[in-house]
């Protein structure tokens, strides 16, 4: 059983006064169905599971009056049980497929006898009509695959390692060199591998990749099977669109261009085929903003975006087949780098970062911003030897000094910082410093979330570090 975050947040809940349903979404074979059973079977005495998908004939169960006490009474009919107040909870599961079920949530909560859990792989997706929502009943929490922290706690790596780490980013100071090499490793296996806890689980139990792949290509083939059974008339297109995710971000720009899936494509067309991967949880927009300044919604272009994967395992193994070798042995900047900012996309988005990227017509772009502090952060994905030549970054630390909190450049090397010293043209190439040097800042000064950092500086951190953000 791998250990997992959602734990936490699932204890907390259980102890909470003011308990409600919680409602776990989550795109298929991220873990929900997993960690919760094995929740439920560790805190409480009677764990109930009622799948809607597996057994369609328990929503017979809600097909009538949906006061708690005769859904209950519907239920232990059907076998389900025992009921024993206050240690009892009862999990829904693809709860989607149970529209009156989710209804009848608000009248369970009220009756205040057992806790409930829902879940559903496609509970974005409003294929079913629901009559009424439970508003107020519920406390909702979005799953995801396994972030880097969690693989590390997978393969056996100590707190004492991770809690180190943690320090390297919050001080800027550099790692030695062997654990910087050894946090690399792993990270060039998470990229191929992925957080999808089944190929996580069947690549530690042997160390096998092809095993691994056969895991990953059948997730992505139920996520072809979803679309074909739950995206309806944009079926076609919202497969179009998936497949087109690979190549896309192979580009330099990793801009989705619709023009690239067919001649005369529009977002008109498109448009809700695209929507619908992003509900489903399989991909994330990344959305073009064109004014260095917040709100990011006053700018914010729906019509210009990056389409990331869920997982770097999965859009590695729809790349070419043959990348696992080139990125095991170090060439993570293959495909212009197009898994090293998937990563970071997606690291990014299980800390509930919202993805924008900032593009002024076309001629000065940063990767990832990011609201904090009332100012705004900056990240810079560089996977090549060339890390420290960042021109627009530059311009924008020259241009926007007052506006900016972080300006962070994520790269192979390990961890320091330096000033940034625009030319008079107001662009800068850089020659950076040899890795490992002396960080040019005080200890704890320039990082984190509640530090003042220094406007004329850049800090340079591994990828990995990205779970630290």
């Amino acid at each position: 059983m791998l250990k997992r975050k959602i734990f936490k947040k699932f204890n907390d809940w259980r102890i909470s006064t003011e308990k409600k349903a919680l409602l776990i979404k989550g795109a298929r074979q991220v873990g929900k169905t997993t960690s919760i059973r094995a929740f439920g079977k560790k805190y409480y005495r009677h764990y109930i599971e009622i799948n809607f998908e597996k057994t369609p004939s328990a929503r017979e169960a809600f097909a009538g009056d949906l006061d708690a006490k005769t859904i209950i009474l519907n239920l232990s009919a059907m076998g389900y049980g025992p009921f024993e107040k206050g240690k009892t909870l009862v999990f829904f599961d693809e709860i989607q497929s149970c529209p009156a079920a989710r209804t009848a949530i608000k009248f369970l909560v009220e009756d205040g006898a057992y806790d409930y859990i829902e879940s559903g792989s496609l509970l974005g997706i409003n294929y079913k009509e629901v009559s009424s929502y439970p508003v107020g009943f519920e406390e909702q929490i979005e799953m995801y695959p396994l972030d880097f922290e969690e693989f590390l706690w997978a393969n056996g790596v100590s707190a004492n390692v991770i809690n180190s780490l943690r320090e390297a980013f919050e001080c800027v100071t550099p790692l030695p060199d062997f654990l910087h090499e050894q946090m690399m490793k792993h990270f060039r296996r998470f990229l191929i591998v992925g957080g999808m806890p089944e190929a996580v689980v069947t690549f530690l139990s042997d160390n096998d990749f092809e095993k691994t792949r056969r895991v990953q290509a059948a997730i992505l083939d139920g996520y072809r099977n979803d679309i074909a059974k739950y995206a309806g008339a944009e079926q076609h297109l919202a497969k179009k669109v998936f497949d087109a995710i690979p190549e896309q971000l192979c580009k330099k720009d990793k801009r989705f261009v619709l023009a690239g899936l067919e001649k005369g494509a529009s977002q008109r067309k498109y448009g809700d085929a695209t929507q619908w991967l992003a509900d489903a949880g399989i991909a994330y927009f990344s959305f073009n903003v064109g004014a260095f300044e917040l709100p990011f919604s006053f700018s914010e272009k729906r019509n210009l975006y990056k389409l990331f994967m869920l997982d770097t395992g999965l859009l590695c193994n729809m790349s070419l087949k043959d990348m696992q070798f080139s990125v095991l042995n170090g060439e993570i900047d293959i495909n212009e780098g197009a898994l090293t900012e998937n990563f970071v996309a997606a690291e990014l988005v299980k800390r509930g970062i919202s993805l924008n990227y900032y593009d002024k017509k076309s001629r000065q772009e940063l990767d990832f911003i990011f609201p904090e502090q009332n100012r705004i952060s900056i990240i810079e994905v560089k996977s090549g030897d060339n890390y420290t030549r960042h021109a627009s970054l530059n311009t924008a630390i020259a241009t926007y000094p007052d506006r900016i909190h972080r300006a962070m450049v994520f790269n192979k090397f390990n961890v320091f910082a330096k000033p940034n010293e625009p030319s008079n043209t107001g662009f800068q190439d850089g020659h950076g410093e040899k890795t490992g040097a002396k960080a040019n800042v005080q200890k704890g000064e320039a990082s984190g979330s509640d530090a003042v950092r220094l406007t004329d500086e850049v800090l340079y951190y591994p990828l990995y570090m990205t779970m630290f953000v």
